[in-house]
């Protein structure tokens, strides 16, 4: 595969997943882009594959290791001569970190994917990698519990409460 060539320099973006949620990046630059979120990552360097310089960018981005899959379908015109490349991805290690160009980190549920301000070029690569999302997020996720039904222990099943009993 041809990383630079004379027409197009190819970007790579990670759809990072972990415990069914999608990590969403928000740009602090360049200017004209900060406000805006994104899927992570950045241009190929020559030699490299575009599954390395993905896991490379991830870990400069985001101080995390991470695990490449499948290339979601698709390419998209960036500014003129370079095209974005999306891979699905898992994080291995490392719990993310704005280090570079972000300045916040969000992990998206599939229902809360039109909650950001997507870069217009990110949008078709999240509604596909949206699709490979749970349509609800798996128990134990990050930051779920609110509206969870509380469980009583074994123990205080079937007992009433007589402290209040007149």
């Amino acid at each position: 595969m041809t990383q630079h060539s004379a027409d197009r320099v190819i970007v790579v973006a990670g759809a990072v997943y972990d415990r069914g949620r999608l990590l969403a990046a928000r740009r602090s630059a360049p200017a004209e882009l900060a406000g805006r979120w994104e899927l992570p990552g950045g241009k190929l360097e020559p030699g490299e594959s575009a599954e390395e310089a993905l896991v490379r960018e991830l870990r400069e981005e985001l101080g995390v290791e991470t695990e490449t899959g499948e290339r979601i379908p698709g390419e998209w015109p960036l500014k003129p001569g370079y095209v974005l490349q999306v891979w699905t991805a898992r994080l291995l290690s490392g719990e993310p970190r704005p280090l570079e160009d972000h300045d916040e980190l969000r992990w998206l549920a599939r229902h809360e994917l039109d909650s950001v301000d997507w870069l217009d070029q990110d949008r078709p690569a999240v509604a596909e990698a949206g699709l490979r999302l749970p349509a609800a997020p798996a128990d134990g996720v990050r930051g779920q519990g609110v509206g969870r039904k509380e469980r009583r222990p074994p123990e205080a099943r079937g007992r009433r409460d007589f402290r209040h009993a007149p």
